[in-house]
């Protein structure tokens, strides 16, 4: 059995005087025609301007390996250029601490020690490092060695594509690709010597998920949000001011859990309607329309007072004698928007004549962006997915269902979100029953915050839930970080992985 080796990960800025005339002399340049070293001075003077980005590999006290970097700004490799460019020359003059791009120059392994997946370590220690010095990528030119054998027969492009597609091995490029490095363009004579490439380099880059770019204002965008859910009892209320104070109890104390977030249920406010029950469903259910805008105003005075984002459930809402069900963000900075239920159930436009709302959108607040869907639009999955594709990270769904089937279709279809999606999403319903309220009798809640399902995250995909059946209030806190890795580290990439070249969805103007 071959024994254990002993392998270190180790900056240069570690290494000893005497290691220097080691590392010179052990790494020709692969690329060019005649044995070309790396010198000691060449060596000394990167470990000078950038002593973090130059790194080695040793195996048995022996250094086997090395990656060799820059920071450089992106104006000046986003385009064509060449390796002789973006060194200066080879005197690293380029070296600009200030910039946004982590250039590789530089990766070898020694021969004898190839297939120990050595290289991939030194890749994860740029990607840390890229991450810890908030830079935007990781480029370099990247030579495709093969790419002479079929230079003939296709250009570039297509070799680049079959490597892709596992068709053609290329030593370098498969490689690579296999890193997370996407193809960003191919450049010319970027080693004039490289003859096996045909003097074509491919342009790869890395992006930072971590990345945040400098900006005059500075916007907290907190990495773990946490969220207040409120599974409302159904209970008479004679006034506004009577439904206002159980409101207030339940914002102060998800608020004193600093929540950033707190969910009212879909017609939380239906015991309003008993005082019009002599009415039909469709007039008592427009007269409670009356109070939608001082509840709204009252519910954006609490958000400012208990420094909370409040997603007000949903409420009946008459424009131009139409009647909609919608629902408010007030955020905790005193901005208010109003998001509609797009598709209305059979019972909601059968009984109370309702129509389903037009505007679709997501909403930026000081923890990320959201989207909110009423009830049943969760059961319909291109309103979230068009959410997703505009950067939505917890979806919120506020909802109302009187039985426990009703409940499961929304709780198995708000988990599909979740996971197709690779977001969070929170629901939240109403307990209890309304004897004196025509078509609002009983209800059916247990609300809960989903999560995808992967090795990040729970097993069964749930975060938390509330008991069934109960008014309580359910806080739980979500790591948006944890879905920037899944969307590109996951084990399934469920919005990557999209075949668009077979079908897209679009939201019609």
């Amino acid at each position: 059995m071959e024994p254990t080796r002993k392998i270190e990960k180790v900056s240069m800025r570690n290494l000893h005087m005497e290691d220097y005339d080691q590392l010179a002399k052990s790494f020709k340049r692969i690329y060019a025609d005649s044995d070309v070293f790396w010198t000691k001075e060449q060596i000394k003077k990167l470990i000078t301007i950038f002593p973090e980005g130059q790194v080695v590999i040793i195996v048995d006290d022996k250094i086997v390996g090395c990656a060799l970097s820059i920071i450089v700004n992106y104006n000046m490799v986003k385009g064509d250029h060449t390796y002789a460019q973006v060194t200066g020359n080879e005197t690293f003059n380029t070296h600009d601490p200030n910039g946004n791009i982590l250039y590789g120059i530089e990766v070898f392994i020694h021969p004898d020690y190839r297939g120990l997946r050595l290289a991939r370590r030194m890749y994860e220690y740029r990607k840390e490092l890229c991450e810890k010095l908030n830079l935007k990528a990781i480029m370099f030119g990247g030579r495709i060695p093969n790419y002479h054998k079929y230079a003939d027969k296709m250009r570039p492009k297509e070799y680049i594509e079959h490597v892709r597609n596992r068709e053609i091995y290329d030593p370098v490029l498969t490689f690579q690709l296999s890193n997370d490095f996407h193809v960003r363009r191919v450049i010319r004579n970027y080693l004039p010597s490289d003859e096996e490439s045909e003097h074509c380099a491919t342009l790869l880059q890395w992006d930072n998920i971590y990345y945040q770019p400098t900006t005059d204002s500075y916007v907290d965008r907190k990495p773990t949000v946490r969220i207040g859910l409120v599974q409302w009892q159904m209970r008479p209320y004679a006034s506004v001011d009577d439904l206002f104070e159980q409101v207030e109890f339940f914002v102060d104390s998800v608020s004193d859990y600093k929540s950033d977030f707190i969910l009212f249920p879909e017609y939380f406010n239906a015991p309003l309607m008993a005082r019009f029950n002599d009415l039909g469903e469709a007039q008592s259910i427009r007269m409670m329309a009356q109070y939608t805008d001082e509840i709204r105003d009252r519910f954006r005075e609490l958000a400012i007072s208990y420094n909370i984002n409040i997603i007000t459930g949903s409420m009946p809402y008459l424009k131009d004698d139409s009647l909609y069900n919608v629902g408010f963000l007030c955020r905790r900075d005193g901005s208010v928007d109003m998001y509609e239920k797009i598709h209305v159930t059979p019972d909601e436009q059968k009984c109370w004549g309702l129509s389903g709302g037009s505007h679709i959108q997501t909403f930026d607040t000081d923890c990320g962006k959201i989207g909110i869907v009423i009830c049943y639009d969760v059961e319909f999955p291109e309103l979230s997915r068009l959410m997703a594709e505009d950067g939505m990270q917890i979806l919120f769904v506020p909802f109302m269902t009187d039985t426990q089937n009703a409940y499961s279709r929304v709780r198995v279809c708000a988990q599909a979100r979740a996971i197709e999606n690779e977001c969070y999403v929170a629901i939240a319903g109403s307990v209890g029953n309304l004897p004196r309220v025509h078509n609002m009798d009983i209800q059916y809640a247990q609300s809960a915050v989903f999560t995808p399902c992967d090795f990040a995250f729970p097993n069964d995909g749930k975060r938390s839930e509330a008991t069934p059946n109960t008014e309580m209030i359910l806080v739980s806190d979500v790591d948006l970080n944890l879905l920037n890795e899944l969307h590109t580290y996951g084990a399934v990439r469920n919005l990557r992985d999209r075949r668009k070249d077979l079908y897209e969805l679009k939201q019609k103007k």
